[in-house]
C-alpha cells in the first residue's frame, strides 16, 4: 500500500512538474499591427538615413527580417494601414483604436505591438492610452532610419517592442513606446529630434529599459489610463475638431478666427513661456469663448507645465490649462473630453487627471 502511494505521488509530482514546465515554456502571443512609417521605409542606398520613402515594406516582411522574434514570442502580423504618420487622420486614429481594442479582448493574446511613423507616434500613443480598456501591454514602436540604411534602428526597436509586449511586468502600465532601448509612457513621450535615433524623450523620464531581451523597470505612470479611464473607444465613433494656434511674437489674432471658421470646437493656444497670451489677442479669445468655443492654454516650451490663473485669469475667462501636456497631446485630450462634456470645469478636471 505504501509502495503504491509512493508511486502515485511520483506520478503526481511528474505530472505537476510537466505542467509547470509547459507553462514556463509557453511563449507569449503578440500581434504586430502595422501602420507604415519609417520602420517600413526604404532608401535609395545604404547611405540614405534621412532621405527615403516611408511605408513601403509590408508587415510580414518586417517580421521575416527578424528571425530572433520567434525566440521571445509567438508573433503574427496584420496590416492596418501603410502610410506615413503625418497623414494620420482622426478617422484612422479611431479605426486603429477600435481594432486594438478588439484584439485586446482575445484571451489568448498577451500583448499588441503597433509599428508607426514617428511624426505623430506620440499622439497615437496618448490616444490609445486614454481609450483602450485593457491592462495588456500596447506598445508603439517606430524607427528614425529605414531598414535599408547601414545605421538602421528598426530591427532592434521592433525586437525590443515585442519583448515588452510579452512581458508580464508591462501589464497595467498603459500604452508604452519603445524606442532606442528605452520604455516610455505613451502619455509623457514626445519626439524631440528629427534625424537621430535618440529622438524620443519624456520630461519625467522613461519607465524603464530593454537590454538584450530583458526589461528593467524604474517607475510607473500615476495619471489615469486604459482600465481606469472614463473614455472607451467602443463608445467613440468620431472626434470633434480641435485646432492648435502656435504662439510667437507679433501674432495675428485672425488665426483664431480662422480656426473657428474651420469648425473648431476648441482651440489649443500653444503659447510662449507659461502659455502666455499676448495682450492684443485676449479679447479675441474671450469673444470666441463667449461663442461656445473652448480655449486651452498650452505651451510651446518643451518642458514644465502651465499654471492655472498665472499669466491669465483662467477662472474669470472660463479657460482651461493643459497642465504638462504639450499642444499636440492637449489637442487629443480636448477632443476626447468634448465627447463627454461642454463644461470647462469638467474639461479642466480631465486635464488634471490624465
Amino acid at each position: 500500500m505504501q509502495i503504491l502511494s509512493q508511486s502515485l505521488l511520483s506520478v503526481a509530482l511528474a505530472l505537476g512538474s510537466g505542467a509547470l514546465w509547459a507553462q514556463a515554456a509557453r511563449k507569449p502571443q503578440v500581434v504586430i499591427v502595422a501602420t507604415g512609417g519609417t520602420i517600413a521605409g526604404a532608401g535609395a542606398s545604404a547611405t540614405n538615413s534621412a532621405t527615403y520613402q516611408a511605408a513601403k515594406v509590408p508587415v510580414d516582411k518586417l517580421i521575416a527580417g527578424i528571425p530572433e522574434l520567434a525566440q521571445v514570442a509567438q508573433v503574427r502580423g496584420e496590416q492596418a494601414f501603410q502610410i506615413a504618420s503625418e497623414s494620420f487622420t482622426n478617422e484612422q486614429l479611431v479605426e486603429l483604436a477600435r481594432r486594438v481594442s478588439s484584439l485586446a479582448k482575445n484571451p489568448a493574446l498577451d500583448g499588441i505591438v503597433i509599428t508607426h511613423g514617428t511624426d505623430t507616434l506620440e499622439e497615437t500613443s496618448f490616444f490609445l492610452n486614454l481609450v483602450v480598456k485593457t491592462d495588456k501591454p500596447i506598445v508603439l514602436v517606430g524607427s528614425m532610419r529605414p531598414g535599408t540604411s547601414m545605421s538602421a534602428d528598426g530591427m532592434l526597436n521592433l525586437y525590443n517592442a515585442v519583448v515588452v509586449a510579452g512581458s508580464p511586468e508591462a501589464r497595467g502600465k498603459g500604452t508604452l513606446v519603445v524606442m532606442n532601448d528605452q520604455i516610455h509612457s505613451g502619455r509623457d513621450v514626445t519626439k524631440r529630434v528629427n534625424i537621430q535615433t535618440n529622438a524620443f524623450y519624456s520630461q519625467w523620464g522613461p519607465l524603464g529599459m530593454v537590454v538584450e531581451g530583458k526589461t528593467f523597470w524604474f517607475r510607473s505612470p500615476v495619471k489615469r489610463h486604459t482600465t481606469a479611464s472614463e473614455f472607451d473607444i467602443d463608445a467613440v465613433t468620431a472626434l470633434p475638431a480641435v485646432h492648435i494656434v502656435y504662439g510667437s511674437g507679433s501674432m495675428s489674432p485672425e488665426l483664431y478666427q480662422a480656426a473657428a471658421k474651420a469648425g473648431a470646437q476648441a482651440i489649443v493656444h500653444a503659447g510662449t513661456g507659461n502659455g502666455s497670451v499676448p495682450n492684443y489677442a485676449v479679447d479675441m479669445l474671450k469673444a470666441l469663448r463667449s461663442q461656445g468655443l473652448h480655449i486651452v492654454r498650452s505651451s510651446r516650451v518643451g518642458d514644465g507645465f502651465v499654471l492655472r490663473n498665472s499669466e491669465q485669469p483662467d477662472d474669470r475667462y472660463d479657460w482651461v490649462v493643459a497642465h504638462d501636456l504639450n499642444p499636440q497631446k492637449a489637442k487629443i485630450l480636448a477632443a476626447l473630453a468634448l465627447t463627454k462634456t461642454r463644461d470647462a470645469k469638467e474639461l479642466q478636471r480631465m486635464f488634471w487627471e490624465y
